[in-house]
């Protein structure tokens, strides 16, 4: 019976010690990264992270146009790509970001169908922020598709 409770105690002082660690090697701050250039269709796909205490606390994924309007915003266009694709940037964008926050990484966040293009560049942009926010760099930085 000692031996399990002395086990378990150097098992949860493992754990606690590459929780910290991990903790730690995100700076806190806000960390963004955005599109080198406005695609085909006039968007800029962007991403911004806040981190605290070593962990990501929010996440906004979307797009904006030259004008700065918001991709998730525009009713037309999400009317135009829920008919063709099933799906439309408020939902994709909202699921590919809940996960990323949930999980604190990109492992293992699927696509959604009809969303197959955003999530490639989802994964680019969220690892170019998550590399700023381990050197606590906090420049955007400027991702080519």
């Amino acid at each position: 019976m000692q031996i399990r409770a002395i086990l378990c105690f150097f098992a949860a002082v493992a754990l606690g010690f590459s929780c910290s660690a991990a903790k730690e090697s995100l700076h806190d701050g806000y960390y963004n990264a955005e599109a080198a250039e406005f695609d085909d269709s006039g968007w800029k796909e962007y991403i911004t992270i806040c981190v605290s205490g070593g962990q990501i606390i929010s996440v906004e994924y979307d797009a904006f146009n030259a004008s700065g309007f918001i991709r998730s915003w525009c009713m037309d266009y999400m009317r135009t790509m829920k008919a063709v694709r099933r799906t439309y940037p408020n939902a994709y964008a909202r699921y590919y970001g809940g996960k990323f926050l949930s999980q604190q990484n990109t492992d293992d966040i699927s696509h959604l169908s009809g969303a197959t293009r955003s999530h490639r560049k989802f994964l680019q942009l969220a690892e170019a922020v998550l590399d700023n926010a381990r050197q606590g760099d906090n420049e955007t930085i400027f991702v080519r598709f």
